[in-house]
């Protein structure tokens, strides 16, 4: 093994417009957070954090580097040689924006035209609009969660007494949203395009001048004003003005800036208990909750997030949350049966049988939505007998039906899908991202182009999709609100399948629809026995129960590149990337995919994409650290992510080629949304797969690997993975024991309630 030449590159600097992402656990991809208050340039909320990136200097690959190095694949690096080491580890950032879904085209330069980003958040209004509107209408009882209502002394007795034991979280609720009832004579195919949605509003500027002059006068960096006045609207500079706090509605802003804030503004008149301030602090606890999975936490781990920043009485702060209508207070209603012991039953009944959960409306809104849609395509579903296998004769049968199994089990919805269309069914198939279309085949879309009505069937004059059979892949990606809005536009008697392997991590946004309504067991489950074929399936296959098997692998499917710091990590991965994956497997660099477990760290998305780019694209960054030929990751909306390829520049912003697609990216957002693209976190590249794949673990890493970590990092790779290994035990213990946390959610318990019955 050929050992690095020891010449270092100069120190690549992470440039400025890569996306925040927030320190601690590895957790679904969130922006990241500035580290001091406001005052000074540096010290300004919303201020990027670097975290300490020094040791990501790339080495040169060495001129003395043969064919048979240890950086090549070689048959003696296979798994279970004594190279082979059988742990690995990664660092705990949490990894930065979404998964890799592409959206369609961007349009030329004389184009007028919405963007995807632009298109795909109106329609998300217009569903949430339609959504709530619903709401407004509902009427009856309810067995659980809405809005807590009454004077704040009535809310007090009232959570005490849900806590205690002796009254019922689900008497303060408000109803659900109405059913859909059944569909009358609807027209049989309605396929005409709903107008394009209107381009998102910015704010006047007039209002981005008002909130510039008092983020002055509070010492805040003015370059914020944009983004204030696009979060509180209209009257953001009273509004700011009158509660500073509202400084946490900026993503990126910490506490400790918006305090120091405030009492620029304040002064005296301001302290650690003021209501103004414990309120945003409990909605600012949710949100950083959201990036991490969670759509509601237990009562007492919000209480225990308000004392760790200060707050005196934090029971107190939260019922003042709950009776000014900025978070709301749930206990799910759940039927435990009992053991047979029935004095050890009536001990128990006096605790509640489960927590109590406090939320934010919007997710409270997707969820409980949700679960009505998926209910109401079970009842409208009119049952009928298909001929075929187990797949379509469950889906011929309901009107929701699950599947799981690996990547190879793909085919199988695909197939179905095709069945229906010869059925004369209208039919579609959605992925999570566009790179997994190609094995979903040609009249594949993806959810985000649906949603925004870039691809797929029109709609109708409710803004149903003309569809008789929707079937989702990927579907362990979809997040509560994704979920939400696409079970929403299918019309009643539509089949829905859900399909996915359940091992892989989460989706990047709130909630775990996929995993929810797997356990929700209020449907027919589909397991595929369809094996992933070859070494790598084989190795994938066993890391999803548990264990890290040495398999054979003659045409270097797997290999293994023991590393002794992170430093040489970002050099042999240069060394695979640019050299030996090519020549020794055949795979171009544009095709092989460089996975790490985080942005920041000393072998991170940032350092790692640094020295790619030194080697494989070298340039001056000549538009906001990019230059063509540049590969990119692309978020234009939080929690999707789009790769491409840098075509040109702009003053109207870079020009990337997307696959088939050309999209641009406004000039504005070039700082935000944008990075470079050799290597993305494991939560980005979910959903996609590439020829050849990369997975670096330095030696920093070990804390962010857990087993859905390592099993879809490794399944990313279609013919060949090298391993770039630097963690001793670290990677065996992840795949035998590192569970990933659970995400606290209220969709099963909603399901359940709703559609429990009907099973029964």
């Amino acid at each position: 093994m050929t050992e690095p030449s020891g010449e270092t590159a100069p120190e690549a600097v992470a440039p400025a417009e890569d996306l925040r992402e927030a320190p601690g656990a590895p957790a679904p991809d969130a922006p990241e957070e500035p580290t001091t208050g406001p005052g000074t340039a540096d010290d300004a909320p919303g201020a990027a954090e670097e975290p300490a990136d020094d040791s990501g200097t790339a080495e040169e690959p060495g001129s003395a580097d043969e064919p048979g190095s240890a950086d090549e694949p070689e048959a003696d690096e296979e798994p279970g040689s004594g190279e082979e080491s059988a742990s690995a580890g990664g660092p705990t950032p949490a990894e930065g924006p979404g998964s890799g879904e592409e959206a369609g085209s961007g349009g030329g330069a004389d184009a007028p035209e919405l963007s995807d980003a632009q298109a795909e958040l109106a329609a998300q209004r217009e569903l949430r609009a339609k959504i709530e509107a619903r709401k407004a209408e509902k009427s009856g009882p309810v067995a659980s969660g809405a809005k807590l209502s009454g004077t704040a002394a009535d809310l007090l007795a009232a959570v005490r007494a849900v806590e205690g034991g002796t009254a019922s979280g689900s008497t303060f609720y408000e109803a659900p949203a109405p059913r859909r009832p059944d569909a009358e004579a609807a027209p049989a195919v309605v396929t005409v395009r709903p107008p394009a949605p209107e381009r998102p509003t910015a704010p006047a500027p007039g209002t981005t001048a008002a909130v510039r002059e008092v983020l002055a006068e509070g010492g805040a960096p003015e370059a914020l004003a944009g983004q204030v006045a696009a979060a509180l609207g209209e009257g953001a500079a009273t509004a700011l003005r009158e509660d500073p706090w509202q400084l946490l509605a900026v993503s990126g802003v910490r506490p400790e800036q918006a305090d120091g804030f405030a009492r620029a503004l304040l002064g005296s008149a301001c302290g650690p208990g003021d209501p103004r301030r414990t309120v945003a602090l409990t909605v600012w606890l949710l949100e950083r909750a959201a990036l991490q999975g969670h759509t509601a936490l237990e009562i007492q781990a919000v209480r225990a997030g308000l004392a760790g920043h200060a707050v005196p009485d934090p029971e107190q702060a939260v019922e003042t949350a709950v009776s000014e209508g900025a978070v709301l207070l749930f206990q799910e209603e759940t039927e435990e049966e009992p053991d047979g012991d029935e004095d050890v039953v009536e001990e128990e009944t006096a605790a509640p049988a489960t927590p109590v959960l406090l939320g934010l409306d919007r997710y409270a809104l997707a969820e409980e939505s949700l679960a009505d849609g998926l209910a109401r395509l079970v009842r409208t579903a009119k049952a009928d007998a298909w001929e075929g296998g187990e797949l379509e004769r469950a889906v011929g049968a309901h009107g929701l039906v699950l599947h799981t199994g690996g990547e190879a089990s793909r085919a199988e919805p695909v197939a179905l899908a095709a069945a229906a269309r010869e059925r004369g069914l209208r039919t579609l198939v959605a992925v999570h991202a566009d790179g997994g279309r190609r094995a979903a085949g040609a009249d594949a879309v993806t959810v985000a182009a649906l949603l925004s009505g870039a691809a797929g069937p029109g709609r109708d004059e409710e803004g149903a999709f003309a569809l008789d059979l929707l079937v989702v892949l990927d579907a362990p990606q979809l997040d509560v609100e994704t979920g939400a809005m696409l079970v929403e536009s299918l019309p009643d008697g539509c089949r829905l399948v859900l399909s996915g392997d359940p091992e892989v991590l989460g989706a990047p946004g709130a909630g775990r629809v996929f995993a929810d309504v797997l356990a929700a067991r209020v449907c027919p489950r589909i397991a595929s026995r369809v094996p992933d074929p070859g070494p790598l399936g084989e190795l994938v296959s066993g890391i999803g129960v548990g264990e890290l098997n040495q398999v054979e692998a003659p045409g270097k499917e797997v290999v293994i590149v023991p590393v002794r710091d992170a430093g040489e990590a970002v050099h042999r991965t240069v060394q695979l990337v640019a050299d030996s994956v090519p020549r020794a497997i055949g795979v171009p660099s544009e095709r092989t995919q460089v996975v790490t477990v985080g942005h920041g760290g000393s072998a991170g998305t940032r350092a790692l994409n640094a020295a790619l780019k030194q080697r494989l694209n070298p340039g001056p960054g000549r538009f906001g650290g990019y230059d063509p030929g540049d590969r990119v990751a692309y978020a234009p909306v939080p929690g999707r992510t789009v790769t491409g390829t840098v075509l040109s520049a702009d003053a109207d912003g870079l020009r990337l080629r997307c696959g088939d697609d050309e999209l641009l990216v406004p000039k504005e957002q070039v700082g935000t949304a944008l990075r470079h693209g050799w290597a993305l976190t494991a939560h980005q590249a979910a959903g996609a797969r590439w020829p050849a794949v990369v997975v670096v673990l330095p030696g920093d890493a070990a804390g962010g690997l857990s087993r859905a970590w390592v099993y879809t990092a490794f399944g990313r790779a279609e013919r060949h993975l090298s391993v770039v290994h630097g963690v001793d035990q670290a990677l065996a213990r992840a795949v035998a024991e590192g569970v990933a946390p659970e995400r606290t959610t209220r969709l099963r318990p909603l399901l359940e309630g709703l559609l429990a019955a009907d099973e029964a």
